[in-house]
């Protein structure tokens, strides 16, 4: 069964930065292209970066390009988003998942972009 745990998330001031990282077990990470999404208060879950499953391949979404990052290591089964020049839209929780949305769902982890 597929276990999805992201963690990294926190409070941090406009302009700052923070890394998420998502840990999966349960299946062959690496034979998986990867996303991270959010959700913000009231509204839907967004896509925001995709990478292929070695890597090779990135997208973000408009909202982040240039300021977010995504990686990942599939030695140790975690991807991660390194997410720089924050801004308090970006506030919301968010959730890593294969491409498409086809597992289930971890807990998120809440990102707070606020002075």
């Amino acid at each position: 069964q597929v276990q999805l745990v992201e963690s990294g998330g926190g409070l941090v001031q406009p302009g700052g930065s923070l890394r998420l990282s998502c840990a999966a077990s349960g299946v062959t990470f690496r034979y998986a292209a990867m996303s991270w999404y959010r959700q913000a208060p009231g509204k839907e879950r967004e896509l925001v970066a995709d990478i292929s499953e070695f890597g090779g391949s990135t997208n973000y979404a408009d909202s982040v390009k240039g300021r977010f990052t995504i990686s990942r290591d599939n030695a140790k089964n975690t991807m991660y988003l390194q997410m720089n020049s924050l801004k308090p839209e970006d506030t919301a929780v968010y959730y890593c998942n294969a491409r498409g949305a086809r597992w289930s769902w971890g807990q998120g982890t809440q990102v707070t972009v606020s002075s």
